[in-house]
């Protein structure tokens, strides 16, 4: 005989469109945006709509070639002092060294107090980048007593940058293609890493043996 299969209760009043979130206003909310930035873009004028922000290079060695904006300056690069500016005249702005971190914020220069200056390539492209941006700033102080008329009629005539106001630029040059040589066929990349790790990883002990060597020839020759 065969038996009679029970249909199983299929449970499908999930209620599902109680517990889910649309986004169906996201062309109003593109157009909010839009109007918000722009009033924010009139309010500060003519300050820069973005904070000036330093040149790095991407992590990794697959992207280390390319090249972006930071979180912000470091305090070595604020540190070298920038000459031939009108930034000194305003009081706390240049220290013995260069700009302070704490007025570097307030004239749109974005600072990173955990990044570190690793090469000397870095630091003198980011100051480089301060230089041309100072260049180009428009103090008017608070106070309007110390407002002079060059002053009122620079910050009357600035225009307000859009973006960032020294543009990042990428010098790096592709090479021409070339012909391998012999001495290049014959390197072995793995090879040199793998010796270039050993030296490195013994160069204490290996200091420290040289020290010993050369205090026992010391306490020979004393003899």
């Amino acid at each position: 005989t065969m038996l009679t299969k029970q249909i199983a209760s299929a449970h499908l009043r999930k209620e599902w469109d109680l517990r889910i979130k649309t986004h169906f206003n996201q062309p109003g909310q593109k157009l909010r945006r839009r109007r918000a930035r722009f009033a924010k873009a009139a309010k500060i004028a003519p300050r820069p709509i973005e904070a000036l922000r330093p040149v790095v290079r991407c992590p990794t060695i697959k992207y280390n070639r390319k090249v972006r904006a930071g979180r912000g300056f470091t305090k070595e690069e604020l540190k070298v002092r920038i000459a031939d500016t009108k930034m000194g005249q305003h009081r706390g702005c240049v220290n013995a060294a260069g700009l302070t971190a704490k007025y570097a914020a307030t004239v749109g220069i974005a600072v990173d107090y955990r990044r570190r200056n690793r090469s000397e390539e870095s630091l003198s492209a980011n100051v480089e980048r301060l230089k041309a941006y100072v260049a180009k700033l428009v103090v008017l102080p608070r106070n309007a007593k110390k407002r002079s008329a060059e002053d009122v009629e620079a910050y009357k005539n600035a225009v307000q940058a859009r973006g960032q106001a020294v543009p990042i630029t990428d010098s790096y040059v592709a090479e021409a293609p070339r012909a391998v040589t012999a001495e290049e066929k014959k390197a072995k990349a793995f090879v040199t890493l793998r010796e270039a790790r050993g030296v490195y990883k013994v160069r204490g002990i290996v200091e420290k043996r040289k020290a010993l060597l050369a205090e026992e020839a010391a306490n020979k020759a004393k003899k």
